[in-house]
């Protein structure tokens, strides 16, 4: 009965043109997406070497002037801005401290939209003040962005409803079901073979155009084969639930138009309409605090601080003596006050910057908690990790930079308390930036979820359709 139902169905599509349609479709919206998708990242990529090019271009003009210096020779720089100061290099050369984008980073642009992808600390200034937010499009930032994701959470499941929501009802409003009921065969393994092999010619097309985009992006598959099969293995979940789904409706509806109507319902509520409740209430129990109020009470606390900087100083130096001078006549400049008050100001404010770190972990808490109240919640969630696009990488790179920013920071202290001169031999000392992914995540728990979802709306489906074979309903109105 398989092949027999094989090669009825594929006579059908084939007639119809389903199949050409179908493939030429999808090869457009995710050629598309993937080509989309890999000019962020190259842009991403762009910025950054920009970013790290510029660095290295001012450091070549300042170690010349170094060089000349250290020689003895006369320049032209003013004495502020000489480089033998230490506190000038710290705060007019700072490092790059850059985010660069993953092997999967071209399929879900997540949450790099909203976030730079790179910042340069200085000896001067506040890691926690950094504004890591960048500025989009709101438009875009409404609908999304149109990358590999979006095709797969969002439109895929739309040629699925569009390519099987009749696949049962047509039968019965065509009247071959009854023929087909007096026939001695399981009408449910029937319908599953039919469904099933929809099912099929739909993932193979959407596998195969998916590795040509790999291809063409130049994904190196030798190096992330395992993150490659697992982008497969959660596609062909999601497509399995959304046909399980479609499977559902036709047996529980059993009418072609209403079928339409009820799946589209299902499309809305399961792709947005669960996911825009989850968020609201994440920002409803758990809100940010305000950043302008950050900013505010960090200016309050540094104008109490510059009232008293001479005894924070002294203090300072009495908890450091290794950085104090025997020189009673030596005068204190505005970088010894300023360094010394930095950790008195971090005290201060930890409350409130922790107060702030908090609610964003418990906001994504809430949300990794609940994604698994909807499958297009639990493929967005798993595209985003594996892209590195994530709420949760880019909480782990801030914490990153605001430790190499006191790292920076700190290497200027010793030579400013005691008087060292910067020189060409602590250049290459100077503390650098390397970004550390977070750990790779594994995507079991979320396949199993999105398959306990398909069995959960199957089972419901067979229990359906035996109530309605016994009652006679199934066939008839």
């Amino acid at each position: 009965m398989f092949i027999h139902n094989f090669k009825y169905e594929l006579k059908i599509l084939l007639r119809s043109k389903w199949l050409l349609l179908l493939f030429f479709t999808m090869l457009t919206i995710i050629l598309f997406a993937g080509y989309n998708g890999k000019q962020k990242v190259d842009k991403r990529f762009s910025d950054i070497e920009k970013a790290y090019s510029a660095v290295k271009k001012k450091d070549s003009k300042m170690l010349k002037v170094l060089d000349s210096l250290e020689k003895g020779f006369e320049t032209s720089v003013r004495s502020w801005a000489k480089p033998t100061r230490p506190m000038h290099i710290g705060y007019s050369f700072p490092r790059v401290a850059a985010m660069p984008p993953q092997a999967l980073t071209f399929i879900s642009t997540g949450q790099s939209d909203l976030f730079t992808h790179y910042v340069q600390p200085k000896a001067y200034g506040d890691s926690f003040l950094f504004n890591y937010a960048e500025l989009s499009n709101p438009i875009q930032l409404l609908f999304g962005s149109f990358d590999l994701s979006f095709v797969i959470i969002y439109i895929l499941p739309l040629i699925v409803i569009a390519f099987s929501y009749n696949i049962f009802s047509s039968e019965k409003e065509s009247g071959s079901l009854k023929l087909l009921a007096s026939q001695p065969v399981s009408m449910f393994t029937w319908i599953l073979q039919k469904i099933g092999l929809r099912f099929l010619w739909l993932t193979l097309i959407t596998l195969v155009i998916l590795t040509i985009t790999f291809v063409i992006n130049e994904f190196d598959f030798s190096t992330n084969f395992i993150a490659y099969i697992n982008t497969l293995l959660l596609v062909i979940a999601y497509i399995l639930f959304w046909f399980v789904v479609v499977l559902f409706i036709n047996i529980f509806i059993n009418n072609s138009a209403k079928n339409a109507v009820s799946l589209l319902a299902v499309w809305v509520f399961i792709i947005l309409i669960i996911p825009a409740i989850i968020g609201q209430l994440s920002n409803v129990f758990y809100p940010i605090p305000s950043r302008s109020k950050l900013i505010s009470e960090v200016r309050e606390l540094k104008d109490k601080v510059s009232k008293k900087q001479d005894k924070i100083l002294d203090n300072y130096l009495r908890d450091h003596p290794e950085y104090a001078s025997n020189d009673s006549s030596k005068n204190y400049s505005f970088w010894h006050k300023y360094m010394a008050s930095q950790d008195l100001v971090e005290d201060e404010l930890k409350p409130l910057i922790t107060s702030y770190d908090v609610q964003l972990e418990q906001q994504q808490r809430w949300i990794q908690r609940w994604q698994y109240s909807s499958p297009a919640i639990i493929l967005q969630e798993a595209f985003n990790n594996l892209a590195g696009t994530s709420t949760l990488h880019y909480q782990n790179y801030r914490k990153q930079t605001s430790s190499f920013t006191k790292e920076w920071r700190n290497f200027f202290v010793p030579l400013l308390y005691k008087n060292e001169k910067f020189s060409t031999n602590l250049y290459s000392k100077l503390p650098s930036f390397e970004y550390k992914a977070p750990k790779s995540f594994s995507i079991l728990i979320k396949l199993i979820s999105l398959c306990l979802f398909s069995l959960f709306f199957i089972s419901i489906a067979w229990i359906n359709f035996k109530n309605k074979l016994k009652k006679g309903t199934l066939i008839s109105n």
